[in-house]
């Protein structure tokens, strides 16, 4: 039995407990955890329908079902011509359906289609379904985040060599693009270089400011290596440090360290936030921590588990997050360390192994 017919398996038994009576998947990452197959986001639908019980079917465009591989027979790939009505042949599987989970990323056009064809369904988001599948990950999947994770830390390692003063942030933030895929990345998502003041804006895009001596550089990049994550955030700073960065960098050190360290099955994840929160705000920054301490990773780089204040999510072996704490001086500076971490029966991995320290540069 392949995994994705025991992944199916278990999506049909939370269903069940759910009081689902059918699952929809179009685009996103939901489907190739289902299905191994990724479909393109096109304006022609693909769908994966799901029933409680009976077979499951892939809808896809006809021009498509040749890129799909169907695993030891877990669903039926159903090819539809230009000609034909997709909507009706999904309406078709669905049956006597009366609550259907719809993926999160299905477009609105989609779900609009379906609502129309059988106004007497109701449709509800298959968020927390499919969370409960995809939270735990498999031992293939945290070595696959693993390895994903080396390869982020190898480039930080390398960058930790190269000048950064006189050149912008966006040709900063391209040498971490091109260094990871050349190690090993197949796309890359994203590449913060947030210097100087604009390091106080956790999620700044890279432009044509040219970094200067004395600027404090928060580094953040991460992609996807074999259909897994890696997200990582450290710190540059070139030549001195500025002004107050130092005190405020030992606290954040201290909240990332005593928050990884507090990981193990059995807590809750608004608590291992906490932990880090109560250091910064008794240390006098906790204004400037101004997000949620992590996010879960796996195929997608944000996902569930979401390591937040209200969330009492228990943590159990093989769910995997970011740990990442930050401090941000508004027209300043602004700092944070990221490591992704796991879940283990003892206790918890830390993923990523590349020193947390500054790296002071040139």
């Amino acid at each position: 039995m392949s995994e994705y017919t025991q992944r199916i398996d278990v999506a049909r038994r939370i269903m069940e407990a759910s009081d689902v009576d059918a699952l929809c998947l179009s685009v996103g990452s939901d489907l190739p955890y289902l299905t191994g197959y990724k479909a393109m986001p096109l304006e022609r639908v693909t769908m994966l329908i799901v029933p409680r019980s009976g077979r499951a079917h892939l809808v896809v465009p006809g021009l498509e079902a040749p890129r799909v591989s169907v695993p030891d027979d877990a669903f039926e790939v159903v090819g539809w011509a230009e000609s034909d009505d997709p909507i009706a042949a999904i309406d078709g599987y669905l049956g006597d359906a009366v609550t259907v989970a719809v993926g999160d990323e299905t477009w609105a056009t989609f779900v609009l289609d379906l609502q129309s064809s059988n106004p007497a369904r109701s449709y509800v988001g298959a968020s927390n379904l499919m969370a409960q599948l995809r939270m735990h990950k498999s031992q293939d999947e945290i070595v696959a985040l693993r390895n994903a994770a080396r390869t982020v830390d190898a480039v930080v390692d390398e960058m930790a060599n190269v000048r950064f003063s006189g050149r912008t942030e966006r040709s900063i933030s391209r040498e971490f693009i091109d260094r990871t895929i050349s190690l090993g990345h197949d796309t890359m998502d994203f590449g913060i270089v947030a210097s100087g003041p604009n390091g106080a804006s956790p999620h700044h895009e890279p432009g044509e400011r040219v970094i200067e001596q004395d600027d404090a550089v928060v580094v953040d990049f991460g992609g996807t290596q074999a259909g897994y994550c890696s997200d990582t955030t450290r710190m540059f700073v070139v030549g001195r440090a500025p002004y107050g960065f130092d005190a405020a960098y030992e606290v954040l050190r201290e909240a990332q360290a005593a928050a990884v360290d507090a990981v193990r099955p059995g807590v809750t994840a608004e608590s291992i936030d906490a932990v880090a929160r109560d250091i910064i705000t008794d240390a006098g920054y906790g204004d400037l921590f101004i997000h949620r301490l992590g996010h879960g990773i796996g195929m997608d780089t944000h996902e569930h588990p979401y390591i937040v204040e209200g969330n009492d999510q228990v943590l159990e072996p093989g769910m995997a997050f970011s740990i990442e704490p930050g401090i941000y001086t508004p027209g300043e500076w602004g700092m944070r360390i990221e490591d992704i971490v796991a879940v283990t029966d003892e206790g918890v991995e830390r993923l990523n192994r590349s020193d947390r320290a500054y790296r002071v540069v040139d």
